[in-house]
């Protein structure tokens, strides 16, 4: 069996229309399921569905072969020590600084900057030799300049809806997103057959 780890969220219908067109086929029980592990067994597979921020801890750790996640969870989590062989190109967002309209950011001051992803917000304000105080958040992120708990957020946006709802505008961008094949490196070597042809299965239709 290959096992593969599934970003549960926006990101898990997509993954599966990317198995799907890879000729992975799966019955509408996966889809409509709240079960977290599906097995597959006309593919030889078993699917779990993970928060995305776990994807990459799973496939490390040698629980699943492989995964599906977005770019920011593999570069939030530290010394990643995985495979990553194909950009599937799904998922795309940004991830973007935001801030109320008109706010600048201090010149030799302190950015105080709330997120979900503080160890890149930190390296990028960082790599800008900018003070930051990162204040981590789970959820929400854009409340926080709206009630004066940050200047600004680092956060992923889409379409830019969320961020004009709550009256802020992007002032700068992080980077592109999308998400990633990411592979156990002790898995590429014991079944290396099986998946070097899901890799090349799935470089086909991307």
């Amino acid at each position: 069996m290959i096992k593969i780890a599934v970003s549960r969220g926006r990101l898990f219908e997509e993954s599966l229309e990317v198995l799907f067109r890879a000729g992975i086929k799966m019955g509408k029980s996966v889809t409509k399921s709240r079960k977290l592990i599906h097995e597959i067994k006309e593919h030889e597979l078993t699917l779990f569905v993970v928060r995305p921020t776990d994807v990459p801890s799973y496939v490390e750790y040698g629980v699943t072969d492989c995964g599906i996640v977005g770019k920011d969870s593999i570069m939030e989590k530290d010394d990643c020590n995985l495979y990553e062989p194909l950009d599937l190109k799904i998922g795309r967002c940004r991830m973007i600084v935001a801030a109320p309209e008109g706010y600048k950011f201090p010149n030799g001051g302190t950015v105080r900057a709330a997120t979900k992803y503080p160890r890149i917000a930190g390296n990028w304000f960082e790599e800008r030799n900018m003070r930051a105080e990162i204040i981590k958040l789970y959820g929400s992120v854009e409340l926080a300049p709206v009630v004066g708990l940050s200047d600004v957020i680092v956060d992923l946006t889409a379409t830019g809806k969320t961020i004009k709802d709550n009256k802020l505008i992007e002032i700068e961008s992080v980077m592109d997103i999308t998400a990633r094949l990411v592979v156990n490196k002790t898995a590429m070597k014991l079944k290396s057959s099986r998946i070097d042809e899901l890799i090349s299965k799935i470089s086909a239709v991307v």
